[in-house]
C-alpha cells in the first residue's frame, strides 16, 4: 500500500510539473506588437523571444526613482543567472514613453548604466502600439506633473505601475513582481522552476 501511494504521488508530480506552480496571468503569445529596439531594428514582441524565459520591465528613461531601481534589479538578476549558469533567459525593458524614449535614448540609457545587452533588449514603438501593449500587460502609466527649470529644461513624470514580469517561452505572463523592490532570490528560484 505504501509503495502504491508513493507511485501515485510520483505520477501526480510528473504530470503536474513544476511550471504549473505559476498560473497563466495573461497570454501574449497570440498577439504581436511591432516595436523598435535600441539599435533601431524592428521586432515583433513577444514573438522575437519565443522559446525563452523572459524577464520584462516597464520603464521610462526620465524616471527619477522606480525605473532606475527596476533596471538595476534586472541587472542583478542577469548577473546572478550568469553566475549560476542559467541559460535561455532574455531581458526586455519596454518604455511606456515612446514619444521621448527613442531607440537612441534607450541605447544611451543602457550605456550609461553599463548594462550587458547580450541578452537584454530595450524596446519602444509607436504610441498607439505601446499603449495597447501596456493595457495588455496590465501596466498603467499616467502623466504626472512637469517642472520647467530657469534654463528651459523640462522634467516630466509618470505615475506608473512598478513591475517586473516573468514570461514563459510561449509568451504567457506567469508572475508579477514589484520592480523596484523585487526579491532577487525569489525570482531566480521561480525562473529555475518554470
Amino acid at each position: 500500500m505504501h509503495k502504491v501511494l508513493i507511485n501515485c504521488l510520483l505520477i501526480f508530480w510528473l504530470l503536474t510539473g513544476c511550471g504549473n506552480d505559476f498560473p497563466v496571468i495573461e497570454d501574449l503569445g497570440s498577439s504581436n506588437y511591432q516595436l523598435t529596439n535600441q539599435i533601431e531594428k524592428e521586432v515583433q514582441f513577444p514573438d522575437f523571444v519565443k522559446g525563452k524565459t523572459v524577464i520584462a520591465g516597464y520603464i521610462f528613461t526620465n524616471c527619477p526613482d522606480i525605473c532606475p531601481l527596476t533596471t538595476n534589479n534586472m541587472r542583478l538578476i542577469q548577473e546572478r543567472l550568469k553566475k549560476e549558469n542559467v541559460k535561455n533567459v532574455q531581458f526586455v525593458s519596454i518604455s511606456f514613453d515612446p514619444e521621448n524614449d527613442t531607440p537612441e535614448v534607450l541605447k544611451k540609457f543602457a550605456e550609461v548604466r553599463n548594462l550587458d545587452l547580450s541578452n537584454w533588449t530595450f524596446l519602444t514603438g509607436d504610441k498607439p502600439v505601446v499603449d495597447k501593449l501596456m493595457k495588455h500587460v496590465g501596466v498603467v502609466a499616467v502623466p504626472g506633473d512637469s517642472t520647467v527649470f530657469p534654463s528651459g529644461k523640462v522634467t516630466y513624470y509618470y505615475i506608473h505601475t512598478d513591475r517586473i514580469q516573468l514570461i514563459d517561452g510561449e509568451g504567457r505572463i506567469r508572475k508579477n513582481y514589484p520592480g523596484s523592490s523585487i526579491n532577487v532570490d525569489e525570482i531566480i528560484e521561480d525562473i529555475k522552476s518554470l
